[in-house]
């Protein structure tokens, strides 16, 4: 198996620093004609977040070709790895316990997605009307969630929805988890960071994503946030992925 995707792949990407912050220590990739994607949150509260952002989607822009989804997968962590080495590095440099960020990644291979994710930056699919969450955050609040301790409302709202349990940079050993979907015609998938996924619900994300014009839809989602405080960086990327060769695309793309 290759990785030249059988989807026409189209995306839009939109980042603000927010309402309160001064520094916008998101970052993101959107890089449709590769099918790669990304959304890099720089740790608040430490040193340069938006340094330790850059670091990681910069690690993803340098992917190598691959043979498979799984080559795909194992060179992603491997680069992120190589991130989270120079962010030690230049924690200790700077005499600073740790320069952080969040990563998630979602990668096109043939029929797939495979999607790398540390922190609690996120990868949602919205499929036939239905928002699904792909990936579970890795902190505090979610693991309160999981167990049943507060309900899925109180964790937007907790005092420790910041508090998260991995992150590149933030220790030697980088746990990253991984999975990989398959892909259907019309699948819209949307990254983000926390400064939005904290502001809006599940529905509404779905409604935005329901209404709006594709391009339009991460500018709404920002905007949406934004309304509602804007009290973190705010990175939304909206990827739609169509099949050429289903069938109410036949018009659309007629056989030569």
């Amino acid at each position: 198996m290759t990785c030249a995707s059988q989807f026409l792949w189209t995306s839009s990407a939109r980042s603000d620093a927010g309402r309160v912050r001064e520094i916008n220590e998101d970052a993101c990739l959107d890089e449709p004609e590769a099918g790669r994607w990304a959304v890099a949150d720089g740790m608040g509260g430490h040193a340069v977040g938006d340094l330790a952002s850059r670091t990681v989607i910069d690690a993803l822009t340098t992917l190598a070709e691959p043979q498979g989804l799984r080559t795909l997968i194992a060179d992603a962590r491997a680069r992120l790895q190589i991130a989270n080495r120079q962010l030690r590095d230049e924690a200790a440099r700077r005499q600073v316990q740790r320069i952080g960020s969040t990563v998630v990644a979602l990668l096109a291979c043939d029929r797939f997605c495979g999607y790398v994710w540390a922190g609690d930056s996120r990868i949602y699919l919205y499929r036939a009307g239905q928002l699904r969450q792909l990936t579970r955050d890795h902190s505090q609040v979610e693991e309160l969630r999981s167990l049943g301790v507060i309900t899925d409302e109180e964790a937007r709202h907790h005092p420790a929805q910041h508090m998260i349990t991995r992150a590149v940079g933030a220790t030697d050993l980088l746990e990253l988890d991984d999975d990989a979907i398959e892909v259907a015609d019309g699948d819209v998938f949307l990254l983000c960071s926390d400064g939005l996924s904290n502001e809006l619900s599940d529905d509404e994300i779905a409604d935005v994503l329901t209404s709006a014009e594709r391009e339009n839809a991460c500018c709404e989602l920002v905007e949406l946030a934004l309304a509602r405080g804007g009290r973190d960086n705010i990175t939304a990327v909206v990827v739609e992925a169509q099949d050429p060769n289903a069938a109410d695309n036949t018009l659309r793309n007629p056989a030569p």
